[in-house]
């Protein structure tokens, strides 16, 4: 076993471990921060693949940005997450479904028994002349530009509906009105009272 697939073993027993602890530890902090080491264990991963970029840019933009904002909303809400776990029993199954169909398409993949194309070989590897950010945007804007615009699309989709759930109008709000609140007079704002005196 040469050092390089040993250290990849290493960082896959992690890599499992860790995400596994996202979905079973009770804290959502530790969760969140079993979801930093996560990131970390996969940028290493694709390190030893040669692909610098990515794994700079998950470190970068999931760990640096997006982790510290889940810290910061989960430490400021300070959510009760005992009446969110007491239906996780039912759903079980259809978590339990959901995962052996994505293990199955793993191992699919994975081998390359059932997907093996005579017209398209297995790429070879660059040299280091070669920029792996020139040539995932080579890859990205010719051969896979499809793919990449349906991405943008669904992640615009996204944002919209993420907005248009925040926004929408609760019955149970007290929402403020600007223009109201300027057009007052004084008034309005104020009242006078007249009391008798008491004598003591």
């Amino acid at each position: 076993m040469s050092f390089e697939l040993f250290v990849f073993y290493v960082f896959a027993a992690i890599l499992v471990f860790a995400a596994s602890r996202v979905i079973t530890v009770r804290n959502p902090v530790f969760a969140a921060m079993f979801l930093v080491l996560t990131f970390f264990t996969c940028a290493g991963i694709w390190m030893l693949l040669e692909a610098e970029f990515l794994a700079i840019t998950l470190v970068l933009v999931y760990v640096g940005a997006v982790m510290v904002l889940f810290l910061f909303v989960v430490m400021m809400l300070d959510i009760n997450v005992e009446p969110m776990r007491e239906g996780f029993v039912s759903y079980l199954p259809v978590g339990l479904l959901v995962g052996a169909i994505m293990l199955v398409e793993m191992v699919f993949l994975l081998t390359q028994r059932y997907f093996k194309n005579e017209n398209y070989p297995a790429p070879e590897r660059a040299g280091a002349e070669v920029s792996n950010t020139q040539e995932l945007g080579r890859l990205l804007y010719s051969e896979y530009l499809f793919q990449f615009e349906i991405a943008a699309i669904i992640l615009l989709v996204a944002i919209v509906a993420a907005i248009a759930l925040t926004m929408r109008r609760r019955p149970d709000t007290k929402y403020q009105t600007p223009s109201e609140q300027i057009g007052v007079t004084k008034s309005e704002r104020l009242r006078v009272v007249q009391m008798p005196s008491e004598k003591r």
